[in-house]
């Protein structure tokens, strides 16, 4: 029972439900002269049809770094080379457990090269919980871009769309759920955002860079089905794993369609038996969408310095990046010491990850990825505090020691009151014999 109730609450949060208090976002982007809504005679959709909405022809507008045709398995030759030989990250100033994996750099804003970084198992693949869905809102942009998207589109909750933990307002449009999916790390406006941009569009924003070892492709319903053996597609595929291009885009819409037909309170149940019965580590790098920490902190360099986008889309990303969690975890901030942040972070079963971009009041641009994997602890938010400090040594040794004014503290992400309920009946239950 103390596992199942531990299990309920670590699940409802993973993906970083950082910061998680209910919001509504007023301020939608005008659409521009090409975001027009191409609903069938209304602007309102009900979401969760297990299919991807039909677009017009019209392309993609043309990106910094070529894309990677979907249909032609990537060579080692079109793939991003290992990470460069770095100075190794110092230690963790403390006890962080399981696998661990960092990268810290100062960018070169003009070629996105390290100018210094420091690194700790940069190329070992690991799961990004929630820390994926800054990818969603980049492919959404895209999308917004080629005018195949309307800030204004609204979507209900429904059986086939609602995930795990908290969801969103029926009636939502495009530019709130941008906002809980960053800001709050909502499963459900991730989902939906995710399906209506294109689960391929997802994949392409790691595509287009040749990251070869990033996987960006599933929901968070679709990896949970997967994970607890609900998904036939998933468990009939063995090249899953291997999978690239078309026949990796084919087993995600299918094992994305098995996803829908899940209720989520069903969904949940066999989780927690899952958890407490039957958990395999492994089973996160087959299910969850992965990557490297150097390959990761690539994507958020090109998300930041070379996103591709129009002026208009890149100030709608800027502006949600900004509420991701993080930036009063740095010292630098508390140093007085970064002009812009943007950031986000992820949490689970034994996982945990976070990464950002900030740039100082000298100008200097610097990004950092940090994953946990396999932690000792099942819910590992509060070891937030002991991310952070990690991060913050590796950014001393980058850019040189931030002298925070005063003695702040970096606090933990919040949550809701049912939240903070469940976590009350955890802790007295783990206090009863």
């Amino acid at each position: 029972m103390r596992g199942t109730i531990r299990l309920t609450l670590a699940l409802l949060l993973l993906g970083g439900a950082i910061n998680a208090c209910r919001s509504r976002e007023s301020q939608d982007p005008a659409p521009s002269p090409q975001a027009v809504d191409r609903t069938a005679n209304s602007s309102h959709v009900r979401a969760g049809v297990p299919t991807e909405p039909a677009r017009p022809a019209t392309p993609a507008p043309a990106s910094d770094v070529p894309a990677t045709a979907p249909d032609v398995p990537p060579t080692p030759s079109d793939c991003l080379p290992p990470a460069p030989a770095v100075a190794p990250a110092p230690p963790p100033p403390q006890a962080l457990s399981g696998r661990l994996g960092l990268w810290v750099a100062e960018v070169d804003p003009r070629t996105l090269e390290p100018r210094r970084a420091v690194a700790s198992n940069p190329d070992d693949v690991f799961p990004l919980a929630s820390t994926y869905k800054q990818a969603v809102l980049w492919a959404l942009l895209r999308e917004f871009d080629a005018g195949r998207v309307s800030p204004n589109e609204r979507f209900d909750v429904t059986v086939q769309n609602q995930s795990l933990g908290d969801y969103p307002y029926d009636d939502s449009n495009v530019r709130e759920l941008s906002q809980r999916m960053i800001q709050f790390s909502d499963n459900t406006a991730t989902d939906i955002l995710h399906r209506r941009a294109g689960l391929r569009q997802g994949q392409d924003v790691a595509d287009r860079l040749h990251l070869c070892r990033t996987r960006l492709i599933l929901p968070t319903k679709a990896w949970w089905v997967a994970e607890t053996g609900l998904s036939p597609a998933f468990n009939g595929a063995r090249d899953w794993d291997t999978a690239t291009g078309t026949q990796r885009l084919q087993l995600a819409r299918q094992i994305d369609a098995d996803a829908q037909k899940q209720r989520y309170d069903q969904l949940q149940r066999q989780l927690d038996d899952y958890f407490d019965h039957r958990y395999d580590p492994a089973d996160d790098l087959k299910v969850h969408n992965v990557s490297t920490p150097y390959e990761f902190a690539t994507l958020v360099t090109h998300e930041f310095l070379r996103p591709g986008l129009s002026p208009r889309a890149q100030k709608w990303q800027r502006e949600v990046m900004a509420t991701g969690f993080g930036r009063s975890a740095l010292k630098a901030q508390h140093a007085g010491n970064i002009n812009y942040f943007g950031g986000k972070g992820g949490n689970g079963w034994k996982l945990l990850t976070y990464s950002g971009y900030f740039q100082t009041r000298d100008g200097r641009r610097v990004v950092y990825a940090f994953m946990q994997h396999g932690a000792d602890e099942t819910y590992t938010m509060p070891n937030t505090r002991r991310a952070f400090a990690w991060i913050n040594a590796a950014v001393d040794e980058v850019l040189g020691k931030q002298r925070p004014q005063g003695a702040p503290t970096s606090p933990l992400p919040t949550a809701t009151p049912a939240e903070r309920a469940k976590a009350d009946a955890v802790e007295g239950a783990q206090q009863r014999p």
